[in-house]
């Protein structure tokens, strides 16, 4: 990308980011199982040139589905279907790298990076869930330091997988009938703490290398495995000074851990909201947080502040006194709503809007020209490389976005108006990866 140009990925999660956004006029119930709906999203994000679409996952589903939809089409599945629909626009899928097993991965995303000509990453994310626990046969959820170390050795596994083949292992030569040169084939030979695979893959590198590698942990752990393995880590701030920290302990943790690149990219969360006017705007802002369960979601955010259930009602103030010791959430999520505390108390409704419902994210209200300021007014400030939009309802707020707010991005010079090359990782400018071959990984 050029100088003064930001990526922009946008996320399909369906009905949004305000989960209770299918209970509004206009919206199908089931859309989440809609292939049609996915499809004309993505077709029409390619059209405004959106560097990928985003979904994220879990491998289960819990007491929440009562009041939202929750999960959906395996994001691997429905994105084989949306390639054969688009011929530029990338895809960033989310698997679990807690309840997976890295060769299955490394195969299905291989695949999926062949079929769709280079367009894919796997966001690798460790997972918390009780549910997901209990569905992959174990009693409980394995503790954080047990997931992250798993989850290093999984993208140690994987990687070396697709690293595995050099140039010119296919012969092809009809004539003697050798087909390939297996003295180019590596099996990887590995014996870890977690995992025992010998490899290789069926399959040579992809037309991109290998599919990219996202990570959006946001804890110590989470950076540290970012800052190694992540050619892109999604951000969460709800401020810039909180943006820029994190963008500075990644880049030392990267450094830390041997890297030369200058360290992953950076892509910011935002739950947009677009409206004609301002009064529309705040109107459909009141809409959304009305259609919600207030009691759930203000105990889902005062619990991730360590905040007594019951302590505080919906309309008391918080402040950083209130603040308890961490729960078991997101670290990232958590720390970016304490730094938007540190600007002065809120009331738990207020923290429950400006962070799309309970997501977390911040919560971008305005008009299309105001959105576009305030991307480009972030980008300045050194936030982050780019943005992932969140449609805080995604049947108005996508193609609100990508009608309105996107041509104004590109008339200012801001966003791209054609695709840079044919593969995600060239539209993202970042390099073809070097490969490793005959060496074993460390177990």
């Amino acid at each position: 990308m050029s100088a003064g140009q930001f990526h922009l990925n946008l996320s399909l999660m369906t009905p949004g980011h305000f989960r209770a956004a299918w209970r509004l006029p206009g919206h199908d119930p089931r859309a989440i199982v809609d292939i049609d709906h996915f499809r004309r999203l993505t077709q029409q994000a390619e059209a405004a040139k959106i560097h990928a679409v985003f979904l994220g996952d879990s491998p289960s589903s819990s007491a929440a589905i009562s009041r939202a939809p929750e999960g959906g089409i395996d994001p691997t599945v429905l994105f084989a279907n949306l390639f054969a629909h688009t011929s530029r626009i990338g895809a960033i899928a989310t698997s679990s790298t807690t309840y997976n097993e890295p060769y299955n991965l490394a195969r299905r995303y291989s695949g999926l990076d062949h079929v769709s000509g280079g367009r894919t990453a796997f966001n690798a994310v460790t997972t918390i869930s009780p549910a997901a626990a209990g569905n992959f046969g174990h009693t409980a959820e394995p503790p954080k330091a047990e997931r992250y170390a798993r989850a290093e050795e999984f993208l140690e596994v994987v990687t070396a997988l697709w690293d595995a083949w050099e140039d010119g292992a296919i012969v092809a030569d009809a004539a003697s009938g050798a087909y390939a040169d297996t003295s180019r084939i590596h099996p990887i030979n590995h014996r870890g703490e977690h995992f025992s695979v010998a490899g290789t893959l069926s399959l040579p590198e992809s037309p991109q290398g290998r599919p990219l590698i996202v990570q959006a942990g946001g804890s110590q752990e989470g950076i540290r495995l970012g800052a190694r393995f992540a050619d892109i880590v999604f951000t969460v701030a709800q401020t810039t000074g909180r943006a820029r920290a994190f963008r500075r302990d990644l880049a030392a943790a990267a450094l830390e851990r041997g890297r030369t690149d200058g360290g992953p990219i950076t892509s910011l969360g935002v739950v947009v909201l677009v409206a004609a006017t301002e009064a529309e705007a705040k109107r459909r802002g009141d809409e959304l947080l009305a259609a919600l369960d207030i009691d759930a979601a203000t105990a889902g955010v005062l619990g991730a502040l360590g905040i007594r259930p019951g302590t505080l009602g919906p309309d008391d103030l918080v402040s950083l006194e209130n603040v308890g010791q961490a729960g078991g959430g997101s670290d990232g999520f958590r720390a970016s709503t304490l730094a938007l505390l540190a600007e002065g108390p809120l009331t738990p409704r207020e923290l429950v809007f400006r962070s799309a419902g309970g997501s977390g994210h911040r919560l971008l209200v305005g008009t299309a020209e105001q959105v576009a300021d305030d991307l480009e007014a972030w980008y300045t400030a050194g936030v982050a490389d780019g943005f992932t939009i969140m449609p805080a309802d995604t049947v108005v707020d996508g193609p609100a976005f990508l009608e309105q707010v996107v041509p104004l991005l590109q008339q200012r010079g801001s966003f791209q108006r054609e695709y840079r090359g044919s593969t995600l990782r060239q539209n993202y400018g970042l390099p073809f990866p070097s490969r490793r071959h005959n060496l074993e990984v460390a177990g």
